[in-house]
């Protein structure tokens, strides 16, 4: 017996500043909201928002002032898997996380991703550094779709 395997991609330049982060997070939530379960949307808009922080905070962009997010999800049966993957110019030292304490103020974005991800990783090649995440959920039956969605994360920006 055969398993369809249904995938689509998406890929978006977002500037080099704490708007690209928001503009990532609106348009993967908005791609991704009529056919994610709600709890996989909310993982991948936390994941992302942490992602495209750190290469914001932490490494170079890539030329133009910009950071690529890409994301792709997989039906597979009854489970969807979705990679989520920033690209930036890279950093002197490639992403780890951090051990910090109760009071600090910063420093939890790879460990949120850690938790959220079933993986996590860094590659480089001659574009800059790519740290990539991959979740997987309960793919959802159609009438359960877009329930406990907010509108705004249904609305797609545009560029």
């Amino acid at each position: 017996m055969g398993t369809a395997v249904a995938e689509r991609a998406w890929c978006v330049v977002v500037p080099h500043h704490a708007r690209g982060a928001r503009l990532a997070r609106h348009r993967l939530a908005g791609e991704l909201a009529p056919i994610a379960s709600p709890e996989l949307l909310a993982d991948a808009v936390a994941v992302v928002a942490e992602l495209v922080g750190n290469a914001i905070r932490h490494a170079q962009s890539l030329p133009g002032e910009v950071i690529r997010v890409a994301w792709r999800i997989r039906a597979e049966g009854n489970r969807q898997r979705l990679e989520v993957r920033v690209t930036d110019g890279g950093a002197g030292e490639p992403p780890r996380p951090r051990e910090v304490g109760i009071d600090s103020i910063d420093g939890r974005g790879l460990a949120i991703v850690a938790a959220l991800a079933d993986a996590w990783g860094v590659e480089r090649d001659g574009l800059g550094q790519s740290v990539w995440a991959r979740l997987s959920g309960v793919r959802p039956a159609e009438a359960e779709q877009h329930h406990d969605v907010p509108e705004e994360f249904r609305q797609t920006l545009s560029g």
